[in-house]
């Protein structure tokens, strides 16, 4: 199938990589979820293709793709195994930002650029139980305080997805002598950081996303690489796009999966099979309408944030992609049960775990209700400021 948002040679070569993974990845997805247990393997996988560098500068000698490049592959990846993208989406986030912005001392960039390269995988560390989303403004109990000419660590971070195999933390703590939070870079193998297997749910399964348990964790004074001056979710940052091609890949095997079965289906009371029903055709008609839409909002910002001229007049729409795909897809999913009826329930059929993972997108930021809030402030701000 001819897909008119391949642009490049390049996104065409990585797609096809992507794919011949298909079976493998597919299949470990299934014992995660089953297990709820860490597909390793496929991870370990995508870091042999170089595929966790992809976001990674050419001028620090990795692939240099933008956002626009990185939302295709991690929706056709999602549409395979749904963990298996969100987790590596997530250092790939982290490492497209880092780059971009400049948030680090350039001798340190130099530095995670070459970990990166020989496989290293990042994740920020910032929920905690106490505080919920850190969109939300409330400070970390995570301390850090001065020893010995570095940094003493203490505290608990909660949905660390792929702590199973993350090479470092990103993580937030306050830092009461600074007033401030500072996001400090931690090694798995550093004395007193331990992960605790808390990671019990029922969407998403196979993300990993454990607790993070800082006892006493000692690190360098170099290792405080960020002390940032704008609130949290305050820059934008065309990286979080990762999240709603997520779910937006999700939504299309859903979608393929009922057509498939609209086609094949053929029960006795009819001469064909269900596809040639017009309730049926309606809800085939419904999904793609929303699929059309969803695909052309998430790539259209995307490609406008990657054109750094589109970049500067992009207010909200980041978190109007990510409201509007996530619903989308939860809708999508919703529809294909109903084609294919009581049998998307079984506990083998695919739906049902596309029903469970594709609801995870709620909880993931920016929430919903910050998005809408957010839109009434600035429809209500620039109104103002025409009189």
């Amino acid at each position: 199938m001819i897909n008119p948002f391949i642009k490049t040679a390049s996104q065409r070569t990585w797609l096809e990589n992507l794919r011949k993974k298909e079976a493998e990845f597919y299949h470990r997805g299934i014992v995660a979820d089953d297990l709820a247990i860490f597909p390793e393997e496929n991870i370990h996988d995508l870091v042999n293709l170089g595929y966790s560098a992809i976001t990674l500068p050419q001028a620090y000698d990795g692939e240099g793709l933008g956002v626009y490049d990185m939302v295709l592959f991690q929706e056709t990846l999602a549409s395979i195994d749904s963990s298996t993208a969100l987790s590596i989406g997530w250092s790939l986030g982290v490492v497209g930002e880092l780059f971009e912005k400049k948030l680090w001392p350039e001798e340190m960039l130099h530095f995670f650029a070459n970990e990166i390269r020989n496989g290293a995988l990042v994740n920020r560390a910032v929920s905690e139980a106490q505080t919920g989303s850190p969109t939300r403004g409330g400070r970390p109990g995570t301390s850090a305080a001065k020893k010995d000419g570095g940094w003493l660590l203490n505290g608990r971070k909660i949905f660390t997805t792929m702590s199973p195999v993350l090479t470092y933390f990103l993580t937030s703590a306050w830092i009461e002598e600074k007033q401030k939070v500072g996001f400090f870079l931690i090694h798995k193998d550093t004395p007193g950081l331990s992960i605790d297997e808390t990671w019990d749910v029922i969407a998403m399964r196979g993300t990993g996303s454990h607790d993070l348990v800082l006892d006493n964790v000692q690190v360098d004074s170099s290792m405080l690489v960020e002390l940032p001056e704008l609130p949290s979710g305050a820059a934008i940052n065309g990286w979080i796009l990762h999240i709603p091609a997520c779910y937006l890949g999700i939504a299309q095997a859903a979608r393929d999966y009922a057509i498939q079965f609209a086609n094949n289906y053929s029960p006795n009371s009819l001469n064909g099979p269900i596809s040639q029903l017009p309730n049926v055709q309606q809800l085939i008609g419904e999904i793609e309408l929303q699929l059309i839409s969803a695909r052309h909002l998430l790539y259209g910002v995307a490609a406008a944030y990657d054109d750094k001229s589109q970049r500067t007049q992009l207010t909200n729409e980041l978190g109007v992609v990510k409201h509007v795909v996530t619903n989308s897809a939860i809708t999508i999913v919703d529809k294909a049960m109903r084609i294919v009826g009581a049998k998307s329930l079984q506990s083998r059929n695919p739906l049902q775990r596309y029903y469970r993972d594709v609801r995870a997108g709620l909880h993931n930021p920016p929430m919903d209700d910050m998005t809408i809030r957010k839109l009434a402030l600035t429809a209500i701000e620039q109104e103002k400021s025409k009189s």
